[in-house]
Protein backbone atom coordinates (compact mmCIF):
# COMPACT_ATOMS: atom_id res chain seq x y z
CA UNK A 1 0.00 0.00 0.00
CA UNK A 2 1.27 3.81 -1.06
CA UNK A 3 0.09 5.66 2.52
CA UNK A 4 0.33 9.21 2.93
CA UNK A 5 0.48 10.10 6.69
CA UNK A 6 0.25 14.10 7.52
CA UNK A 7 1.40 14.86 10.90
CA UNK A 8 4.20 12.04 10.61
CA UNK A 9 6.35 13.50 12.76
CA UNK A 10 4.15 13.91 15.80
CA UNK A 11 4.04 11.08 18.46
CA UNK A 12 0.93 8.99 16.68
CA UNK A 13 2.74 9.79 13.07
CA UNK A 14 5.86 8.15 14.16
CA UNK A 15 4.12 5.01 15.60
CA UNK A 16 2.17 4.77 12.51
CA UNK A 17 5.06 5.37 9.99
CA UNK A 18 6.86 2.62 12.76
CA UNK A 19 3.78 0.21 11.91
CA UNK A 20 3.02 0.79 8.25
CA UNK A 21 7.39 0.27 7.51
CA UNK A 22 6.91 -3.02 9.32
CA UNK A 23 4.21 -3.91 7.35
CA UNK A 24 6.05 -3.51 4.04
CA UNK A 25 3.90 -0.26 3.29
CA UNK A 26 5.42 2.73 0.94
CA UNK A 27 5.36 5.93 3.17
CA UNK A 28 4.82 9.21 1.96
CA UNK A 29 5.35 11.56 5.05
CA UNK A 30 3.89 15.17 4.98
CA UNK A 31 5.06 17.11 7.71
CA UNK A 32 5.38 21.21 8.21
CA UNK A 33 9.13 20.75 9.14
CA UNK A 34 11.53 21.68 6.56
CA UNK A 35 13.42 18.29 6.35
CA UNK A 36 14.19 16.38 3.49
CA UNK A 37 14.37 12.97 4.29
CA UNK A 38 12.50 10.88 7.35
CA UNK A 39 13.39 7.75 8.81
CA UNK A 40 10.89 4.41 7.00
CA UNK A 41 9.45 7.63 4.70
CA UNK A 42 9.89 6.64 0.31
CA UNK A 43 9.22 10.42 0.32
CA UNK A 44 9.10 13.69 2.21
CA UNK A 45 6.45 16.33 1.35
CA UNK A 46 5.53 20.18 2.62
CA UNK A 47 2.38 19.88 4.65
CA UNK A 48 2.76 23.69 5.02
CA UNK A 49 1.30 24.21 1.62
CA UNK A 50 0.58 21.20 0.01
CA UNK A 51 -0.78 20.58 -3.83
CA UNK A 52 -3.38 18.41 -5.34
CA UNK A 53 -0.64 16.32 -7.01
CA UNK A 54 1.28 15.49 -3.36
CA UNK A 55 -2.21 13.07 -2.80
CA UNK A 56 -2.45 11.51 -6.00
CA UNK A 57 -1.79 8.19 -6.41
CA UNK A 58 -2.10 7.16 -2.84
CA UNK A 59 -3.79 4.11 -1.51
CA UNK A 60 -4.77 5.72 1.57
CA UNK A 61 -4.20 9.01 3.56
CA UNK A 62 -3.96 9.39 7.08
CA UNK A 63 -5.08 12.80 8.47
CA UNK A 64 -3.17 13.34 11.88
CA UNK A 65 -1.82 16.76 11.80
CA UNK A 66 -3.29 19.24 14.58
CA UNK A 67 -1.93 21.66 17.28
CA UNK A 68 -1.38 19.56 20.40
CA UNK A 69 -4.42 19.93 22.92
CA UNK A 70 -1.98 20.01 25.92
CA UNK A 71 -1.05 23.78 27.05
CA UNK A 72 -2.98 26.39 28.62
CA UNK A 73 -6.39 27.08 26.98
CA UNK A 74 -5.99 30.74 26.01
CA UNK A 75 -7.87 31.88 23.16
CA UNK A 76 -5.35 32.07 20.59
CA UNK A 77 -4.75 28.51 21.73
CA UNK A 78 -8.11 27.26 21.77
CA UNK A 79 -8.46 28.99 17.96
CA UNK A 80 -5.17 26.95 17.19
CA UNK A 81 -6.57 23.73 18.22
CA UNK A 82 -9.62 24.42 16.11
CA UNK A 83 -8.36 25.88 12.85
CA UNK A 84 -5.12 23.68 12.40
CA UNK A 85 -7.69 20.36 12.68
CA UNK A 86 -10.86 21.65 10.63
CA UNK A 87 -8.66 24.25 8.03
CA UNK A 88 -6.90 21.64 7.26
CA UNK A 89 -8.97 18.68 6.82
CA UNK A 90 -11.29 21.27 4.22
CA UNK A 91 -7.81 21.52 2.19
CA UNK A 92 -7.18 18.22 2.05
CA UNK A 93 -10.89 17.44 0.85
CA UNK A 94 -10.80 20.10 -1.39
CA UNK A 95 -7.42 19.07 -3.17
CA UNK A 96 -8.94 15.25 -3.28
CA UNK A 97 -12.10 16.64 -5.23
CA UNK A 98 -9.26 17.88 -7.95
CA UNK A 99 -8.41 14.67 -8.40
CA UNK A 100 -8.75 11.92 -10.83
CA UNK A 101 -6.86 9.71 -9.21
CA UNK A 102 -7.76 10.44 -5.46
CA UNK A 103 -6.68 8.40 -2.63
CA UNK A 104 -10.07 5.50 -1.88
CA UNK A 105 -9.66 6.00 2.02
CA UNK A 106 -9.40 9.08 4.03
CA UNK A 107 -8.63 8.09 7.44
CA UNK A 108 -8.87 11.29 9.58
CA UNK A 109 -8.08 11.55 13.26
CA UNK A 110 -10.84 13.02 15.84
CA UNK A 111 -11.01 12.14 19.26
CA UNK A 112 -13.01 10.81 22.48
CA UNK A 113 -13.63 14.48 23.18
CA UNK A 114 -16.69 14.27 20.55
CA UNK A 115 -19.03 12.78 23.58
CA UNK A 116 -18.72 15.72 25.91
CA UNK A 117 -19.20 14.89 29.78
CA UNK A 118 -21.56 11.72 30.24
CA UNK A 119 -20.67 10.02 33.43
CA UNK A 120 -21.45 6.23 33.48
CA UNK A 121 -22.83 6.18 29.94
CA UNK A 122 -21.27 3.10 27.83
CA UNK A 123 -20.72 4.71 24.46
CA UNK A 124 -20.37 3.07 21.64
CA UNK A 125 -20.03 4.68 17.72
CA UNK A 126 -23.88 5.23 17.47
CA UNK A 127 -23.88 7.50 20.61
CA UNK A 128 -24.30 10.67 20.04
CA UNK A 129 -21.96 14.06 20.57
CA UNK A 130 -21.81 15.61 24.00
CA UNK A 131 -21.29 19.61 24.51
CA UNK A 132 -18.19 21.31 25.27
CA UNK A 133 -15.06 22.75 23.42
CA UNK A 134 -13.94 19.59 22.14
CA UNK A 135 -17.05 18.26 21.42
CA UNK A 136 -17.58 20.98 18.79
CA UNK A 137 -14.45 20.56 16.98
CA UNK A 138 -14.51 16.87 16.76
CA UNK A 139 -17.84 17.77 15.04
CA UNK A 140 -16.35 20.37 13.31
CA UNK A 141 -13.62 18.04 12.16
CA UNK A 142 -15.55 14.87 11.22
CA UNK A 143 -17.59 17.05 9.55
CA UNK A 144 -15.45 18.54 7.28
CA UNK A 145 -13.89 15.10 6.83
CA UNK A 146 -17.34 13.35 5.98
CA UNK A 147 -17.23 15.59 2.54
CA UNK A 148 -14.96 13.65 0.89
CA UNK A 149 -17.81 11.16 0.16
CA UNK A 150 -19.06 12.44 -2.28
CA UNK A 151 -15.83 11.92 -4.47
CA UNK A 152 -16.63 8.28 -3.90
CA UNK A 153 -14.17 8.61 -0.59
CA UNK A 154 -14.16 5.43 2.20
CA UNK A 155 -13.89 8.17 5.20
CA UNK A 156 -13.24 6.73 8.56
CA UNK A 157 -12.97 9.42 11.83
CA UNK A 158 -10.59 7.34 14.36
CA UNK A 159 -12.03 9.08 17.60
CA UNK A 160 -8.44 8.57 19.56
CA UNK A 161 -8.49 8.48 23.24
CA UNK A 162 -5.29 9.58 25.42
CA UNK A 163 -2.86 7.76 24.49
CA UNK A 164 0.12 6.62 25.68
CA UNK A 165 3.57 5.74 25.55
CA UNK A 166 7.28 6.15 26.06
CA UNK A 167 8.07 9.25 23.53
CA UNK A 168 5.13 11.67 23.90
CA UNK A 169 1.85 12.51 25.05
CA UNK A 170 0.30 13.34 28.28
CA UNK A 171 2.41 10.52 30.40
CA UNK A 172 6.29 12.24 30.72
CA UNK A 173 4.49 15.27 32.30
CA UNK A 174 1.92 12.97 34.45
CA UNK A 175 5.35 10.95 35.60
CA UNK A 176 7.22 13.65 36.36
CA UNK A 177 4.41 14.54 38.92
CA UNK A 178 3.48 11.41 39.95
CA UNK A 179 7.93 11.17 40.67
CA UNK A 180 7.66 14.60 42.94
CA UNK A 181 5.10 12.83 45.03
CA UNK A 182 2.68 15.08 43.09
CA UNK A 183 0.05 12.40 41.80
CA UNK A 184 -3.26 12.79 43.29
CA UNK A 185 -6.97 12.11 41.73
CA UNK A 186 -8.83 14.91 39.56
CA UNK A 187 -11.43 15.80 41.60
CA UNK A 188 -13.44 12.77 42.86
CA UNK A 189 -11.99 10.41 40.35
CA UNK A 190 -14.99 9.03 39.18
CA UNK A 191 -14.67 10.15 35.97
CA UNK A 192 -13.59 7.29 32.88
CA UNK A 193 -11.02 7.96 31.27
CA UNK A 194 -10.34 6.62 27.36
CA UNK A 195 -6.66 5.72 26.35
CA UNK A 196 -4.76 3.29 24.36
CA UNK A 197 -1.23 2.64 24.35
CA UNK A 198 0.25 4.06 21.07
CA UNK A 199 1.37 0.92 19.40
CA UNK A 200 -2.24 0.09 19.23
CA UNK A 201 -3.58 3.64 17.99
CA UNK A 202 -1.22 3.63 15.12
CA UNK A 203 -2.07 -0.38 14.45
CA UNK A 204 -5.83 0.62 14.40
CA UNK A 205 -4.99 3.72 12.19
CA UNK A 206 -3.07 1.38 9.89
CA UNK A 207 -6.65 -1.16 10.05
CA UNK A 208 -8.31 1.87 8.78
CA UNK A 209 -6.47 2.48 6.03
CA UNK A 210 -6.43 -0.83 4.48
CA UNK A 211 -8.40 -1.27 1.25
CA UNK A 212 -9.20 -5.02 2.65
CA UNK A 213 -11.57 -2.93 5.84
CA UNK A 214 -15.10 -2.24 5.89
CA UNK A 215 -14.80 0.35 8.54
CA UNK A 216 -16.51 3.72 7.20
CA UNK A 217 -17.82 6.53 9.59
CA UNK A 218 -16.20 6.89 13.40
CA UNK A 219 -14.04 4.13 14.92
CA UNK A 220 -13.73 4.42 18.64
CA UNK A 221 -9.55 4.10 19.17
CA UNK A 222 -10.09 3.20 22.48
CA UNK A 223 -8.62 0.24 25.11
CA UNK A 224 -11.56 -1.97 25.55
CA UNK A 225 -10.39 -1.90 29.63
CA UNK A 226 -12.31 1.08 30.81
CA UNK A 227 -10.82 3.02 33.91
CA UNK A 228 -11.63 5.29 36.07
CA UNK A 229 -9.64 8.61 36.95
CA UNK A 230 -8.96 7.14 40.84
CA UNK A 231 -7.53 3.51 38.57
CA UNK A 232 -5.69 5.35 36.56
CA UNK A 233 -3.84 7.41 39.32
CA UNK A 234 -3.46 4.61 41.79
CA UNK A 235 -2.01 1.78 38.59
CA UNK A 236 0.77 4.69 37.42
CA UNK A 237 1.83 5.44 41.32
CA UNK A 238 1.58 1.70 41.96
CA UNK A 239 4.29 1.14 38.86
CA UNK A 240 7.06 3.76 39.72
CA UNK A 241 6.41 3.26 43.55
CA UNK A 242 4.94 6.41 44.78
CA UNK A 243 2.25 7.41 46.68
CA UNK A 244 -1.39 8.80 45.08
CA UNK A 245 -3.19 10.04 48.23
CA UNK A 246 -3.43 13.54 47.36
CA UNK A 247 -6.54 14.84 45.62
CA UNK A 248 -6.53 18.12 43.30
CA UNK A 249 -9.91 19.66 44.27
CA UNK A 250 -12.48 19.89 41.44
CA UNK A 251 -13.38 23.56 42.54
CA UNK A 252 -9.53 24.63 41.26
CA UNK A 253 -9.86 22.32 38.24
CA UNK A 254 -12.85 24.10 37.10
CA UNK A 255 -11.04 27.68 37.41
CA UNK A 256 -8.84 26.74 35.06
CA UNK A 257 -8.68 28.69 31.73
CA UNK A 258 -10.70 28.34 28.44
CA UNK A 259 -12.67 25.54 29.98
CA UNK A 260 -9.73 22.98 30.33
CA UNK A 261 -11.47 21.28 33.01
CA UNK A 262 -13.08 19.25 30.02
CA UNK A 263 -9.69 17.44 29.32
CA UNK A 264 -9.64 16.65 33.45
CA UNK A 265 -13.19 16.15 34.96
CA UNK A 266 -15.49 15.63 32.03
CA UNK A 267 -16.49 11.83 32.10
CA UNK A 268 -16.18 9.21 28.66
CA UNK A 269 -16.58 5.85 29.51
CA UNK A 270 -16.10 4.86 25.96
CA UNK A 271 -16.71 1.36 24.03
CA UNK A 272 -14.75 0.38 20.84
CA UNK A 273 -17.49 -1.87 19.08
CA UNK A 274 -16.19 -1.54 15.80
CA UNK A 275 -12.79 -2.57 16.46
CA UNK A 276 -14.08 -5.30 18.63
CA UNK A 277 -16.46 -6.67 16.32
CA UNK A 278 -14.17 -6.97 13.93
CA UNK A 279 -11.74 -9.18 15.54
CA UNK A 280 -9.27 -6.88 16.20
CA UNK A 281 -6.99 -7.52 18.65
CA UNK A 282 -4.83 -5.16 21.44
CA UNK A 283 -1.38 -5.70 22.34
CA UNK A 284 -2.34 -3.53 25.60
CA UNK A 285 -5.84 -4.18 26.45
CA UNK A 286 -4.70 -3.69 29.96
CA UNK A 287 -4.08 -0.70 31.11
CA UNK A 288 -1.67 -1.64 33.45
CA UNK A 289 0.27 -3.84 30.45
CA UNK A 290 0.36 -0.47 28.58
CA UNK A 291 1.30 1.95 31.21
CA UNK A 292 4.05 -0.57 32.08
CA UNK A 293 5.17 -0.90 28.47
CA UNK A 294 4.88 2.68 27.91
CA UNK A 295 7.21 3.54 30.98
CA UNK A 296 10.16 0.95 29.95
CA UNK A 297 8.78 -1.19 33.18
CA UNK A 298 7.97 -4.98 33.72
CA UNK A 299 4.40 -5.33 34.12
CA UNK A 300 3.38 -7.49 37.07
CA UNK A 301 1.85 -10.35 36.82
CA UNK A 302 -2.62 -10.85 36.24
Amino acid sequence: MRLGITGATGFVGRALMKEAAKAGHQIIAFTRRPVDSLAGATAVRNFSVPAAADFSKLDALVHLAGEPVAGLWTKRKKALIGQSRVNSTRDIVTALGKLSDAPPVLVCASGTGFYGNRGDEILDEDADGGFGFLAEVCREWESAARKAEKGGVRVVSCRLGMVLGQHGGALASLKRLFSLGLGGRLGKGTQWMPWIQVDDAARLLLRAASTETPWRGPVNCVSPEAVQNVEFTRTLGDLIHRPTFLSVPAWLLKNLPGGMQEMLLFSQRVDPLVARLSGFEWRYPRLVDALAASLGAPSPKS
